[in-house]
């Protein structure tokens, strides 16, 4: 089903994970509407801002892994996950 893209199942995985964690805000916005606070990002943000701006974070911390150190990458997606976390939760 992939194969005019070349994709691996690794990145096939990312993707349809971004899918699935997109389609299941936009539920839970349905469910619940989101209410913009400030947290330690000193700027008001509801649910999909910090959601946004974790992903770009993690994709931030994964270059810097690639470009500054030769560790395992699971441990790179590993901090990618804790810093989109800790924004999420407390962004």
């Amino acid at each position: 089903m992939l194969d005019w893209m070349v994709w691996t199942v690794p990145t096939a995985a990312v993707f349809i994970g971004l899918v699935v964690l997109l389609a299941g805000m936009g539920v839970w916005a349905r469910l619940s509407p989101p209410v913009a606070r400030r947290g330690f990002l000193r700027i008001e943000t509801d649910r999909g801002d910090r959601l946004y701006i974790g992903l770009i974070a993690a994709a931030v911390v994964l270059a810097g892994w690639i470009a500054v150190t030769d560790l395992p990458m699971w441990l790179g997606s590993g901090c990618a996950v804790l810093v989109a976390a800790v924004i999420g939760r407390w962004g």
